[in-house]
């Protein structure tokens, strides 16, 4: 066997190992994406294939249509480096950053957990407590948010997209919400949605009704969106699991004021929901925080953009806005 053979050999070998592993990694993170998901694990079968041939012998392989199969086989191994990249860069983004200039709230009373005349960030060691500056609450759709309007001190993605599209469409938002007075009817409402809407200068959580609630803030022209319910009155409402350890966010009610609570670190779901019952959280909804939907940043007290999960992906189209 020539040097060149055995370099092949080895290349394929490698390129088959990291695409399992890369393969491996994307499922049990369950990042979930359909069209990437097909696309991953198409790799490694035709990893696989390949491995196969070349152990088999490509020199056996006497029909050009076989030759031909076995070197597009061989060249799709190129793929496998880029997307080694890109699961790596999303398994990444499901870590929080660490905000060193939060308070140490693990054994403050969770009804001294305030906010104050500026954002303010609390910590009780599983969790995030965040209380942006504003005057306004809003919901932003298809052009994202620039870090350059000092009036946004808060900034994270909001309701879900129904479907993955680089184009940006009001009917491709699941349920129904509204943008500075303006109302859009989504044909993807659930029963499990709650609706958070912000007019006149008041926030609100809807349980029932959401889209009444969304119709009525637009009529005042303010903002709105809907999300699973979360917390309703101090009990759980949301009954989908999530049996897995990530980061979680939710937008939450916390002494009567309005909030945002991120996990410090990746935990379990029942572990983050036992923290927000144990602070004493009265009404919250589900932000979800998989990849590109956890992309988020907070403006501090000094003015500094701080970036928490900087990843934004193309098929992302609508945020919450905290504005000041």
């Amino acid at each position: 066997m020539s040097v060149k053979e055995r370099l092949s050999g080895i290349w394929l070998m490698a390129t088959t190992l990291l695409a399992l592993f890369a393969y491996t990694i994307y499922f049990v993170a369950q990042m979930w994406l359909n069209i990437l998901h097909a696309a991953f694990l198409t790799l490694v079968v035709l990893q696989i294939a390949a491995l196969l041939l070349y152990l088999w012998g490509p020199e056996k392989l006497k029909s050009w249509p076989m030759k031909l199969l076995y070197r597009l086989l061989y060249l799709s191994s190129l793929f496998v480096i880029p997307a080694f990249a890109f699961i790596f860069m999303g398994l990444i983004s499901q870590y929080h950053v660490q905000i060193p200039d939060s308070i140490p709230a693990a054994s403050m009373l969770s009804d001294q957990i305030l906010p104050q005349d500026h954002t303010v960030i609390y910590s009780t060691g599983t969790v995030y407590v965040i209380f942006p500056e504003y005057d306004q609450v809003g919901l932003v759709c298809e052009n994202r948010p620039s870090k350059a309007d000092s009036a946004i001190t808060w900034c994270s993605g909001a309701a879900f997209q129904h479907d993955i599209s680089l184009g940006f469409t009001h009917e491709n938002i699941d349920g129904d919400h509204a943008v500075s007075g303006t109302f859009y009817e989504s044909p993807y409402n659930k029963d499990s949605f709650a609706a958070f809407t912000f007019a006149e200068g008041q926030f609100s959580f809807v349980f029932d009704n959401p889209s009444e609630a969304i119709r009525e803030a637009a009529d005042k022209g303010g903002s709105g969106f809907m999300q699973f319910g979360l917390i309703r009155d101090g009990k759980i409402v949301m009954t989908i699991n999530r049996p897995r350890a990530r980061c979680y966010r939710t937008l939450a009610e916390l002494n009567g004021n309005l909030c945002i609570i991120d996990s410090v670190n990746m935990l379990h779901f029942d572990e983050f929901l036992e923290e927000l019952l144990r602070l004493g959280v009265t009404n919250a909804l589900y932000m979800d925080m998989g990849a590109g939907w956890n992309y988020s940043w907070y403006r501090s007290a000094a003015e500094k953009v701080v970036t928490l999960f900087g990843l934004p992906v193309p098929w992302s189209h609508n945020w919450i806005v905290f504005q000041k």
